[in-house]
């Protein structure tokens, strides 16, 4: 696996990209801003790095431009951002970096990507002698909304009456409180509702997000929102 730094000033798209990473077995380094890029490229050398074009200090391009002119951009960049123009992204890549995403980013698109950057990177192409190109993406859809677990009163009863030849399905819903107040009844609820089905499928995230119906990306930020903890040795 690879280490890898995500640098984007918002903390939403950081958590989000360190989950989907780290559960695919890759070590994930955050920035925030560019001070910090600094700081983590000169005390860990990354595999490959995501790299936000807009932050507030300095900007992605910028700091693209300054690592190739001190001679340090020895590794594949992938430009990140949801409004630059095709411009900027043909400026990146003049400059050093071998590809471009547009936000939103889909887990498909993004790993697809890292693994093409990840192969260059090991085959020693330099990330300098990338061809000037634009972007050939077409614009991602938005994200779904994402649909909260179905928290009615059937769910809990079918539960509940359960022989007790299944104490896994039983144990945990017999200890939900319903005299908590209704947003900390609803989180416990989910909690218990997807480790359920982690367990159920050996930990496939795949498998999971099928049988809740929700996509990878939205079922990843609702287990970090729940606070369950994923293995690194999950399956896919």
């Amino acid at each position: 696996m690879a280490r890898i730094l995500v640098v984007d000033d918002e903390i939403g798209i950081r958590e989000l990209l360190s989950e989907i990473l780290y559960d695919e077995g890759h070590t994930v380094d955050l920035a925030e801003n560019a001070a910090a890029a600094r700081q983590l490229r000169s005390a860990n050398r990354p595999d490959v790095v995501l790299l936000d074009i807009w932050m507030p200090d300095t900007d992605g391009v910028s700091l693209l431009k300054e690592w190739a002119s001190h001679g340090v951009l020895d590794f594949p960049v992938i430009m990140m951002s949801g409004h630059a123009t095709i411009d900027t992204a043909v400026e990146a890549t003049r400059i050093g970096a071998v590809d471009f995403l547009e936000k939103p980013i889909t887990m498909t698109k993004l790993l697809s990507t890292i693994k093409s950057a990840l192969e260059r990177g090991r085959s020693g192409v330099r990330p300098a002698a990338a061809a000037p190109r634009p972007s050939a993406t077409p614009p991602l859809p938005g994200r779904e909304p994402l649909r909260p677990a179905n928290l009615g009163t059937p769910a809990v009863g079918v539960a509940a009456s359960l022989p007790p030849t299944e104490p896994i399905a039983r144990s945990p819903l017999q200890n939900l409180s319903l005299d908590q107040p209704l947003r900390e009844a609803r989180d416990e609820f989910e909690r218990i509702y997807f480790e359920h089905h982690l367990a159920r499928e050996g930990g496939s995230m795949t498998k999971v997000a099928d049988k809740t119906g929700l996509e990878r990306t939205h079922l990843y930020r609702k287990l970090k929102q729940l606070g369950i903890e994923l293995s690194r040795k999950r399956n896919v």
